[in-house]
C-alpha cells in the first residue's frame, strides 16, 4: 500500500542554513575547474564582463523565480509545476528533476575522481617526482577504483540528506565554511608564487580587458553558459532548498546571496589557478585553457610541485586544492540527489526509502560513465571517459528547456491574472497596456514583492523573463547547435556520440516518456480493478500531492492553475474521500482511510 507522506512538514532553522544549502547546490566542480579554463581561454578580464552582465540578466531573474514557485507551491519540480502550470503541465517538473538527476549519474562518478586525488594528494602520490598523465591514466582505466570511489561519494551523499532539511543544514554550513577557508588559503598562496617573480602577471591578465575579445561572439556565449550553469540557474536546486523556507525569509536577498557567494567563490578560484599557473608556467595560456580534465587533474598537480617553500608547502598547496574541490563537489551532489528525493517525498514515499532508492539508482546508472567506453587519446596519449562526456553532452544543455519551463510557468501565470482582471472589470478586447500592468506584473507582486521588509524588485525583472529570457534561450540554442554543425564531424550521423543526432533523440525520446506518463503516473494513478492482469481492469484515481508547510508559513494558494485540486494537500491534512472519475462516477479513493499517524 502506498504510503501517504511524512509525519510532519521539515524546514532549515534559519536563513544562513538555507543560503549555505542553496550556495553549496550552485558551488560546483564548475567554479573551480570550468571557470579558470574559460577566463584563460576568453581573454582573461574580457571574458568577466559578459559574465557579468549576465548574471545580472539570467541567473538572478531565474533564481527568484525558483524561490518564489517553490516559496509558494512548498513541493519539489513535479509538485511546483503541477500546481503553478497545470496538471497537464506536471511533466515539464519531471523533465527538471529527471536532468538535474541523469547529471548526477556522472557527477557521482566526477566527485569520486575529486576524492581520489585528494587521498593520493595526501599520501604524497602528487609530488615534483610524479607523472600526472600516468597517474591519471591508471586511475581511470581501472573500473574497480573509479567505482570504488564512486561509491563512496554516493554513501556520503546518502548520509548527508537521511534525516532532511536540518541534517542538509549542517552538512552544508561545515563543507562550504571549510571550502572558503581552503580556497582563501590555496588563494594567499598562489599569490605568494605568482608574486615570487616580481610580475603578479596571473592576476593582472584575470582583470585585464582585451578589447579584441569583446568583438567575438563566442565570448559572450561563452560567458552567458558559463553563468547559466555555474549558480544553478533553471535546475530546480534553488526550488527544492526553498521548499524549506520559513515564512519570512526574503525572496530576492536569498537569490541575490546565493548568486553572488557563488561567483565570489569563482573569482577566488579563478584567481588560485592563474596565478599559480603563470607562475610556473612557459605557456600559461596553453596550460589553463586544455580543458577541463587536463587542467585539473593534470596541470595543476604539476603547478602546485613545483610552488615556492618546500615540499611541505607544495604538498599543502595540492592537498588543499584537491580537499575544497572534493567539498564543492559533494555539496553539488546533496543538492542533486535531494531535488529528486523531495518529489518522492511530496507524493508519499517515505523519506528514507525515497533516499535510498535514489542513491542506488544514481550508483547503478553513473556505472557505465565510470567504466565504459575509456579511451586514449592518440596524440596526447591521455586516457578520457567517453561515455561520461557524451552524457554531459546530452545532458547538460537540457537544463536551457527546464529554465524555459521555468519561464513558461510564470507567462501562463500572468495571462490568467489578465483575463481574471478583465472578467472582474467586465473588459472584453485586448489592451498592451493593461497586460503589462495587471498580468505581466501579477507574478512579481504576487509571490516576490510580498513583505514589508523584502527587497523590491522593480518591472526591470518582468521585461527580463517576457522579453530578455526568450532571446538568450535561443542564442543558447543557435549557438550550441551552430557550434556542433561547424566542428563536429557528420553531426547528423546518429552513431556519431559527438553530434547532434542522438541529443535530438534522447531529449525527444525522454520528453515524449515524460508527456505520456503525465496522466497516467504523474497527476493520477492507475488501478487494477480486479486485481489481475489478465483480463485487464484498469482504473484512475488522484495521486495526491503533499505540500511541506512549515508552521506559520500557510498561504493560500487557490488562484493557482493546479490549486483547486484536492488531492493537492498539506502534509498531515486528510484527504478527500472520494472522487469523480473520467467518466463521471463517484469512487472511494483507495488512500483516504489510512491513519496519518502509521505513514511515516
Amino acid at each position: 500500500m502506498e504510503a501517504k507522506g511524512e509525519a510532519g512538514s521539515d524546514e532549515f532553522s534559519g536563513r544562513l542554513g538555507l543560503i549555505f544549502a542553496t550556495i553549496g547546490a550552485a558551488i560546483g566542480t564548475g567554479n573551480i575547474w570550468r571557470f579558470p579554463r574559460m577566463v584563460g581561454a576568453n581573454g582573461g578580464g574580457s571574458f568577466l564582463v559578459p559574465w557579468l552582465i549576465f548574471l545580472f540578466l539570467w541567473s538572478v531573474p531565474l533564481i527568484i523565480a525558483e524561490f518564489a514557485l517553490g516559496k509558494r507551491s512548498r513541493t519539489g519540480t513535479v509538485g511546483t509545476f503541477r500546481i503553478f502550470a497545470g496538471n497537464r503541465f506536471a511533466w515539464m517538473g519531471l523533465w527538471t528533476a529527471w536532468i538535474s538527476t541523469a547529471i548526477g549519474f556522472y557527477y557521482a562518478v566526477v566527485t569520486g575522481w575529486c576524492i581520489n586525488y585528494f587521498q593520493t594528494a595526501i599520501r604524497g602520490g602528487l609530488g615534483s617526482e610524479v607523472d600526472t598523465v600516468q597517474v591519471w591514466n591508471d586511475f581511470l582505466q581501472d573500473p574497480s577504483q573509479v567505482i570504488f570511489f564512486q561509491t563512496l561519494s554516493v554513501l556520503i551523499t546518502m548520509a548527508a540528506i537521511w534525516k532532511g532539511a536540518k541534517a542538509i543544514e549542517k552538512v552544508n554550513v561545515t563543507l562550504m565554511v571549510s571550502l572558503f577557508i581552503l580556497l582563501f588559503a590555496a588563494l594567499f598562496l598562489s599569490f605568494v608564487m605568482d608574486l615570487d617573480d616580481g610580475t603578479l602577471d596571473g592576476f593582472i591578465y584575470m582583470f585585464s580587458i582585451q578589447p579584441e575579445y569583446l568583438t567575438q561572439p563566442e565570448t559572450w556565449i561563452n560567458g552567458l553558459s558559463q553563468s547559466a550553469w555555474s549558480c544553478s540557474a533553471g535546475m530546480g536546486m534553488a526550488i527544492t532548498y526553498s521548499v524549506y523556507m520559513r515564512k519570512d525569509e526574503d525572496t530576492t536577498l536569498n537569490a541575490a546571496t546565493m548568486c553572488l557567494a557563488n561567483n565570489s567563490i569563482s573569482i577566488i578560484a579563478g584567481l588560485t589557478v592563474m596565478m599559480a599557473v603563470f607562475s610556473v608556467s612557459d605557456d600559461p595560456l596553453g596550460a589553463v585553457s586544455g580543458g577541463s580534465s587536463a587542467i585539473t587533474f593534470l596541470v595543476l598537480p604539476e603547478v602546485f610541485a613545483q610552488a615556492p617553500g618546500g615540499p611541505v608547502v607544495q604538498l599543502l598547496m595540492v592537498t588543499m586544492f584537491f580537499l575544497a574541490l572534493s567539498f564543492a563537489a559533494l555539496t553539488s551532489m546533496i543538492s542533486t540527489v535531494e531535488l529528486c528525493v523531495r518529489n518522492f517525498v511530496d507524493h508519499g514515499i517515505e523519506r528514507q526509502k525515497a533516499v535510498g532508492f535514489t542513491t542506488l539508482a544514481i550508483f547503478l546508472f553513473g556505472l557505465p560513465s565510470a567504466a565504459l567506453w575509456i579511451l586514449v587519446d592518440p596524440e596526447t596519449g591521455v586516457a578520457f571517459p567517453q561515455f561520461l562526456e557524451v552524457q554531459d553532452h546530452i545532458w547538460g544543455y537540457g537544463l536551457m528547456f527546464s529554465g524555459l519551463f521555468i519561464a513558461y510557468s510564470i507567462w501562463k501565470y500572468g495571462w490568467n491574472r489578465y483575463r481574471v482582471w478583465q472578467d472582474e472589470n467586465d473588459i472584453t478586447g485586448f489592451s498592451f497596456r493593461d497586460y503589462l500592468d495587471n498580468g505581466v506584473s501579477s507574478f512579481r507582486d504576487d509571490f516576490i514583492n510580498t513583505g514589508d521588509n523584502d527587497w523590491w524588485i522593480g518591472k526591470w525583472w518582468d521585461y527580463i523573463m517576457y522579453l530578455g529570457f526568450p532571446i538568450m534561450f535561443g542564442v543558447l540554442i543557435l549557438s550550441y547547435f551552430s557550434d556542433l554543425i561547424l566542428n563536429v564531424n557528420n553531426p547528423w550521423d546518429p552513431t556519431n556520440a559527438d553530434g547532434i543526432t542522438i541529443i535530438l533523440l534522447f531529449w525527444g525520446i525522454t520528453a515524449g516518456l515524460f508527456v505520456s506518463m503525465n496522466k497516467y503516473i504523474l497527476v493520477n494513478r492507475v488501478l487494477s480493478m480486479n486485481g489481475t492482469i489478465w483480463p485487464p481492469s484498469w482504473d484512475l484515481e488522484p495521486r495526491p500531492l503533499y505540500r511541506n508547510v512549515p508552521v506559520g508559513a500557510e498561504v493560500s494558494i487557490d488562484t493557482l492553475p493546479g490549486g483547486e485540486d484536492p488531492f493537492i494537500v498539506e502534509v498531515g491534512e486528510s484527504l478527500p474521500e472520494t472522487f469523480v472519475n473520467e467518466y463521471g462516477e463517484t469512487q472511494t479513493h483507495t488512500l483516504h482511510q489510512l491513519p496519518w499517524s502509521s505513514q511515516s
